[in-house]
This record gives structure tokens, C-alpha cells and sequence, in this order.
């Protein structure tokens, strides 16, 4: 059995996975340049090198809530927004017509071309390794993961390409250690994943691929406990089969929004643009739903799992919401390669004839033709509340999980743990101390405390409605929250910070500007707090005065506005956040015995030791806590 180490390893190649890699690799990029070894070399090891970055279900990134994530994201110097504006076919952005904190920037991406993107980002980064194989094991020394059991054609002897070389390749298999100073585990829906259509069950986490198996052996070894959620996907139609002329369409954006700020606007949109359309399901479709659930495995009992309340199946929307006699199902081309229009809708795990018969019920599906029919997958995860903010395990130093092992739900979710996992994986390797994103910070702080501080009973999904400083957490001020604090981690390059800095710049020359003149007769300041007041008149009134060049970029103006506007909302918020703070960050000893506290109540002291929170404020927000118990918890930290 043969060896390799490397500084971190990355287990999965999905959204989690490819998030994760970058992030490590970039952080330790200075270290492999130097000429220090393995110490700065990342290796992500996943069962098909070819999948990773695949879109399993929706092709799309961002949406509500979602769409502050990618651009936080990219704030920090990820790969998702870079990945979406390059294969992007549709941009819009949702609730245009609300506030600027509700506003979710969204982008149809065409899902092979964004594969290959993050997949060709990856290949930049020349301390990256890229392994096949199946995670069989952890390597744990002292209670500290110290690597990994892969096996897998990528760890097996090929023997030479040298034709005259006598000795022959090796097609079996072998075992490799891979030993490491952190492991970032992202294993997606593949940890005994189960595919149901109907009565049909098929062992794999998406069409075509095996599950992963033996992890979930090796974590319950490790003693974590594991738990089991679902989730679904709709059928996909062919193209031409389908008669788009009497339905609804839907296009994106006349003048479309980038995800990341290093995207040129002059450059941009990078593809062919492609509208959607809108069909709706029929109350004769509903029938047959109703009549067939004894057949649908979420309610014959095949399958005793959670899903995604709020991503629901057709089959959970006609038992739920029986007045409704039709439910919109939007009609999404996957690719300009291919002809695969996604159903999104009508998730399903439903017979395949019964598939058949919903879907041509549908207007403008009358004669379509399913080149893949909906699914439901059951896969194994670990209980988050086993896991600290900065997404490492509480019971095994340096092992760290991202993604849906965590119980999350969607690509923006994962992708953000994913960044912060690798964060603090190399941070744990150097003997630096974590670093956490707080709920006022950052949608992906609030995301990772509500998994520490709140067990999942179905798959979490973001909204903007988790979070309480949501007027500070806009999707166009993601990087003068998140850019600085990025650099100082090293997660931010000399070109990213570049630009932040001349836009930063801009604003300031803005704010002067603005300062110092009128208009109509009365001060300049007053007059753009007017919500009639858009871009288009600020860029007008600016005219040909001698300003930065950022001063006349859109996105640029649009957030300048939208902090004026909110900055006194923004100094209440901050007041309360600042009269909070001192909880938020008193720290709680990770070995203390809340069972022995006395005036403790035992439901609280039973949930402390349960979760372990880290912070007095994580601790206030978990269900069973209340204020008395918090008293009974600060004195005797005081003690």
C-alpha cells in the first residue's frame, strides 16, 4: 500500500467540493510557489473527475437569498459567480420591483458549459490535484483526522505507456492512504444514496453514478450520528416536442446583472441568451396524482424521510394545497447543446407512466416526449449539530463537513460551506486559530448558524426571511462586507482587491460629490434619498464632471443608492447588533458539563450538551434555552 501526502484534502467533486478546493488552493498557492512541498498541495478525490461541478438538478444559480450567497461568494474570491457569468443563458433578477434587500439575482446557466468552467478554473491552480477514487476510511491518530482509505481506478498502478515496457496495467484497484493536515468531507446525496421512481429503487446519488457506501460505516466508527433526508428532481422533456406558441415566455433582463464583480461588463453576457416559459399543471392532473399516491413512495411508505418542504413535490403540493386547481411549472432549457427542457414544478418520484400522463396533460406538453423521468433520492447525512460554525467536526479535529452531509438543500448552500470548511482547514493546518462569519456579517454566517444552533428536519434551504439583518446582507454590497475580511485570510488576490479598492473609491467620490451640490434648490443629498430618484437620473445629473470611471458603472451607482437610502435603518440595526455583541462572542469551554450546573434546568442542560454551543449567542438561540438558563450560564462562566 503506497502513500502521498497532502496540506488538505477535499473528498467530492460536486458544488461543496469544487468551492472548497479552490479556496485551499488559493490560500496555499504562496506556500506551493515557494518551493515548501506538499505542505501547500490540495488534492480533491471524487468518483468521476468528469462530474465535478455538475448541476444534479436545477441548471441555475442564485435566486432569493440564494443570489446574495453566490455573491458573497465571490466577495471572498469563489469560483461560483466567475463559473456563472461565463455560461450563464438567462440573467434576471428577482423582486426587481422590491427593496434592494429582497432582490435575488438569478441566471439559467447552461449546465454542461458550467461543468467544464469549474472544472477548467480548477485546472489553473497547479498546487491542485484532481484523484479518482471512492473514500473508503479516515486515518485518526489521537482523536485528529489525519487522512483518508481511497480506492479507485486513480489510486491503481496503470503499468507504462512505454509500448515496449513488458510489465502490463494493472485494472484493479488498489488502496492508497492519503494522509493530510485537514480533511473537508462533501459527499453530496451519494452517501448511500437510493433513487426512487415508483417501485423502482436504483442504489446511486444522480442517474448513472454508484453511491458511496463505505463513509457512511467510517463517520458512524468515528461516532457521529448519521441521519437520512430526501430530495427530487422533475422529468426532462425533449425541445421539439413541446408547442411553445401559446405559452407564457419569460426573458431575462434587458440590461443583465454579473454575479461576480471581476466579470467584464463590456464582455458580458459571454453566451446566447435563452427565454423560459410557463406551462401549469390541470386539475385532471391533480386527479390522477390523488388517485396514484398509493403508488408515489413519499406517501406508500417506501420512502420515511423528510424533503425540502419548501421545494416541494407535485405530489406534496396536490395533498397540501388541495383547493388549488393548477400550479405553475416553469419550462427551463438545460443547455445550447442539447435539447433537455427542465420540468421545474413538478418534482416527482411517481411511475414513470404516471409521469407520462401529468406531463402531457400540462398545455403545450400535449405531445411532449420525456428523455428522463423525475426521481426522488434518499441519502445519508451527519447531524450538523456535531459540527462548529467554522464546519469542523466537534468529536475529530481537523475533519470537517460541507455541503448536504450537513443537510442542506442547493448549490449556493453547499458551495458557501464549502469556502468557509476550507477556510479554517487551512487555517487548522498552519495552527491559526478558526474564523467564523457572524448572522449580521453574511448570509452564509447566518446559513452555519442555524445549523449549529438548530436541528434540520428537512433539507435547509435560505431565505431571506432567516435573516434578522437583512437590510445589511444586499446582494450589492456583498464585497464591502465580505472583501476585506477575505483578504486578510488570504482568500482575496492583488486583481480582486484592486477593483475593490477603485470602487471603493467611487463611492467616496460619490458621497463628496453629492455633498457638495443641488439640485431643483435643494441640497444634492436630500434629493437623491427620493425613491423616484433611480440610476438613470444620478447618472444624468453627473454629467461630464471629472470623476472616477466607476462612478458611471450601474451596479456601482445601484449600490451607492441603495446604502444611502437604508443608512438609518442600517445604524438601528447596528445599534442592536452592538448591544448584542458581548453575547455573540463570550465564549463556551467545549468540555463543560452543563448537567452539574446547579439552578440549570435539565431540558436546557440536556440541549447544551447536546449541541455544544461555542458562543453565549449561539447558545440563546437554541430551542429549550431561555434567558434564566443563559443567567445560570454566564455566572458560572464568571466563577
Amino acid at each position: 500500500m503506497s502513500s502521498d501526502s497532502y496540506s488538505i484534502l477535499v473528498i467530492g467533486g460536486g458544488h461543496a467540493g469544487a468551492e472548497a478546493a479552490w479556496a485551499a488552493a488559493n490560500m496555499l498557492r504562496p506556500e506551493f510557489e515557494a518551493g515548501d512541498g506538499n505542505r501547500g498541495k490540495v488534492a480533491l478525490v471524487t468518483m468521476d473527475p468528469e462530474k465535478i461541478g455538475a448541476m444534479s438538478c436545477n441548471p441555475a444559480i442564485g435566486g432569493l437569498a440564494k443570489g446574495q450567497m453566490v455573491r458573497e461568494i465571490d466577495a471572498m474570491g469563489g469560483l461560483m459567480g466567475l463559473a456563472a457569468d461565463a455560461t450563464g443563458i438567462q440573467f434576471r433578477v428577482l423582486n426587481a420591483s422590491k427593496g434592494p434587500a429582497v432582490r435575488g439575482p438569478r441566471c439559467q446557466s447552461d449546465k454542461y458549459a458550467y461543468a467544464r468552467e469549474v472544472q477548467r478554473l480548477l485546472a489553473t491552480r497547479p498546487n491542485l490535484d484532481i484523484l479518482a477514487g471512492a473514500v473508503e476510511d479516515f486515518i485518526v491518530e489521537d482523536g485528529q483526522c489525519v487522512g483518508v482509505m481511497v480506492k479507485g481506478p486513480g489510486t491503481g498502478d496503470q503499468g507504462s505507456a512505454d509500448p515496449s515496457d513488458p510489465r502490463p496495467p494493472n485494472p484493479e484497484p488498489r488502496t492508497l492512504a492519503l494522509r493530510s493536515k485537514a480533511t473537508i468531507l462533501t459527499t453530496g446525496t451519494f452517501m448511500r444514496g437510493l433513487m426512487h421512481t415508483g417501485p423502482s429503487q436504483v442504489p446511486g446519488g444522480r442517474v448513472g453514478e454508484a453511491p458511496s457506501v463505505g463513509i457512511s460505516v467510517a463517520l458512524t466508527n468515528l461516532g457521529l450520528e448519521l441521519g437520512r433526508l430526501k430530495t427530487g428532481t422533475p422529468p426532462r422533456l425533449a425541445a421539439e416536442s413541446i408547442d411553445f406558441s401559446g405559452l407564457e415566455l419569460q426573458p431575462g433582463d434587458d440590461e443583465p446583472t454579473p454575479f461576480s464583480e471581476l466579470t467584464a461588463r463590456n464582455q458580458f453576457p459571454a453566451t446566447e441568451q435563452r427565454p423560459c416559459w410557463i406551462t401549469h399543471t390541470t386539475p385532471e392532473a391533480h386527479e390522477l396524482i390523488r388517485a396514484n399516491l398509493d403508488r408515489a413512495p413519499m406517501y406508500n411508505g417506501q420512502i420515511e424521510t423528510a424533503g425540502p418542504r419548501y421545494c416541494p413535490s407535485i405530489e406534496d403540493k396536490v395533498v397540501r394545497f388541495a383547493d388549488r386547481g393548477s400550479h405553475h411549472v416553469f419550462l427551463e432549457p438545460e443547455s445550447l447543446e442539447t435539447n433537455e427542457i427542465y420540468c421545474n414544478g413538478i418534482s416527482t418520484s411517481l411511475p414513470a407512466d404516471v409521469q407520462e400522463q401529468v406531463v402531457r396533460m400540462m398545455p403545450g406538453c400535449e405531445n411532449a416526449v420525456i428523455l428522463r423521468h423525475g426521481y426522488a433520492v434518499e441519502y445519508d447525512m451527519v447531524w450538523p449539530h456535531q459540527i462548529d460554525a467554522t464546519c469542523m467536526t466537534k468529536k475529530i479535529a481537523g475533519l470537517f463537513l460541507a455541503g448536504q452531509i450537513n443537510g442542506t438543500s442547493g448549490y449556493e448552500e453547499a458551495a458557501g460551506q464549502g469556502l468557509i470548511a476550507a477556510v479554517n482547514a487551512v487555517r487548522f493546518s498552519k495552527g491559526q486559530e478558526p474564523v467564523r462569519l457572524r448572522r449580521d456579517q453574511a448570509y452564509i454566517g447566518v446559513m452555519l448558524d442555524d445549523l449549529v444552533t438548530k436541528t434540520p428536519r428537512e433539507p435547509y434551504r435560505m431565505f431571506t426571511s432567516r435573516a434578522e439583518f437583512r437590510l445589511m446582507l444586499r446582494a450589492d454590497n456583498a464585497d464591502q462586507r465580505l472583501t476585506p475580511l477575505a483578504r486578510e485570510w488570504g482568500l482575496v488576490d492583488d486583481a480582486r482587491w484592486a477593483h475593490f479598492q477603485a470602487k471603493r473609491k467611487a463611492h467616496a467620490a460619490l458621497n463628496e460629490y453629492i455633498e457638495n451640490r443641488h439640485v431643483d434648490g435643494q441640497p444634492m443629498s436630500r434629493w437623491v434619498a427620493r425613491q423616484e430618484v433611480d440610476t438613470d437620473a444620478l447618472l444624468a445629473e453627473l454629467n461630464g464632471d471629472p470623476l472616477p470611471a466607476l462612478t458611471r458603472d450601474r451596479h456601482v451607482i445601484g449600490a451607492f443608492l441603495s446604502g444611502l437610502r437604508y443608512a438609518g435603518y442600517i445604524q438601528r440595526q447596528q445599534k442592536q447588533i452592538d448591544r448584542l455583541a458581548s453575547q455573540e462572542t463570550s465564549p463556551l469551554p467545549s468540555e463543560m458539563d452543563y448537567t452539574g450546573l446547579p439552578g440549570l434546568r435539565a431540558e436546557a442542560a440536556l440541549t447544551l450538551n447536546r449541541f455544544r454551543p461555542t458562543t453565549l449567542g449561539q447558545a440563546a438561540r437554541l430551542a429549550g434555552v431561555n434567558p434564566a438558563d443563559l443567567m445560570v450560564v454566564s455566572v458560572a462562566l464568571n466563577r
